[in-house]
């Protein structure tokens, strides 16, 4: 926290706003869509809530088909199996971690063979990094097949002076408690579609009929960010820059001070974007350093620090495993290849240097031993 949420929070209590609407929600809103240079925003529950309505406004339904990041946490394909539809996975590609182009072309090459394109294509920004937007969204346009930015990771990123976000028909972010910024639990779902949004806001408060009794001819759901919350969020919105420089900061830190390994490869940052280095993550050789992934996450949890590998492909994950997926190329899975030897280092905006050095020690102690 950064020390002035408990003003809009008294400012809701003593205004008695405390449901899931309020001067606090509406103020985020409107906020939320200037920072970003959108039209406007929809503040929920979730990211995952933010994605589901999208994929409702899209009218995603029982027999359609939805493109989705392999690697990627599974909030991004649920929305998925709530409607009903099928995921098809794709691959990432090695400058950015995200959508292979590649593999994306593939698969709608496919699709339109058998008569059968998708309703919508979720495209993620993986721990901040914006994927290759442009090449990913020629391709969907082609095809006139609508984007879903999963933005939940990369909010403060921007791609060639362009919001992280902003460049489908639907953007979506998180603040749960792990974001750069948060509201402990929330999210936000943007759009230039004001109609959209319009009705976004309806879906997402159980899409009440205007009557005076209580009339429902659609499914709703119940959405709506709490005006408290949405205070934490005006908060936390005030420093996210702050933010994402203390971020891009440790990143730099880690970067410099693990120069001298040649074998370990950071993710890395497309050219005309900047990542919020949501977390710092990067690869390790097991061949050439003898120092596996698991054996690294077992000398630092020694150490009583913190660390993960990178986000296990949903094409792997039990639930999805029946589903297509289309790799970057024929024989060479990305996403595959960083799973088994990327990891997620310690990356809190409040992390101190002397934390972080702790982490950098046991880092090199573990490869100096195997070299």
């Amino acid at each position: 926290m950064n020390g002035t949420e408990m003003k809009y929070i008294n400012e809701a209590f003593e205004s008695n706003w405390i449901a899931p609407l309020g001067p606090n929600v509406d103020a985020f809103e409107k906020e939320m869509a200037s920072y970003i240079g959108a039209n406007g925003a929809v503040a929920v529950s979730s990211g995952t809530a933010a994605l589901h309505l999208a994929l409702s406004l899209l009218e995603v339904q029982k027999g359609d088909t939805v493109f989705c990041s392999s690697l990627t946490f599974v909030a991004t394909a649920n929305p998925i199996l709530y409607q009903g539809a099928e995921p098809v996975f794709i691959d990432s590609e090695p400058a950015t971690w995200n959508m292979s182009p590649s593999a994306l072309e593939e698969a709608f090459k496919e699709a339109e063979i058998a008569n059968k394109l998708p309703k919508a294509v979720i495209i993620v920004n993986l721990y901040g990094q914006s994927a290759k937007m442009d090449e990913l969204a020629a391709i969907c346009h082609r095809y006139a097949v609508p984007i879903v930015e999963d933005a939940a990771e990369s909010l403060g990123s921007m791609y060639k002076e362009k919001s992280s976000g902003t460049f489908g028909e639907f953007g979506v972010y998180s603040f749960n408690g792990n974001k750069i910024i948060t509201t402990s639990g929330g999210g936000m779902l943007i759009s230039d579609n004001t109609e959209a949004l319009s009705k976004a806001r309806f879906l997402a408060t159980q899409a009440k009929d205007p009557a005076t009794h209580y009339q429902h001819s659609q499914l709703g759901f119940n959405y709506r960010m709490s005006n408290i919350l949405a205070g934490i969020g005006r908060s936390q919105l005030q420093v996210l820059e702050e933010r994402v420089n203390v971020r891009r900061a440790i990143f730099n830190t880690y970067q410099q001070e693990l120069v001298g390994y040649p074998e370990i490869s950071f993710m890395p940052e497309l050219e005309n974007t900047v990542s919020n280095r949501w977390l710092t993550t990067l690869t390790i050789n097991e061949q050439k350093t003898g120092v596996s992934i698991s054996k690294l996450l077992a000398l630092l949890e020694s150490e009583n620090i913190e660390a993960r590998p990178v986000w296990k492909p949903l094409h792997m994950q039990p639930l999805f495993e029946k589903y297509q997926y289309y790799p970057h190329s024929t024989n060479n899975s990305i996403s595959e290849e960083l799973f088994r030897t990327g990891i997620c280092l310690p990356s809190g905006s409040n992390m101190t240097p002397q934390d972080q050095m702790r982490v950098i020690d046991c880092i090199k102690k573990a490869l100096s031993e195997n070299y």
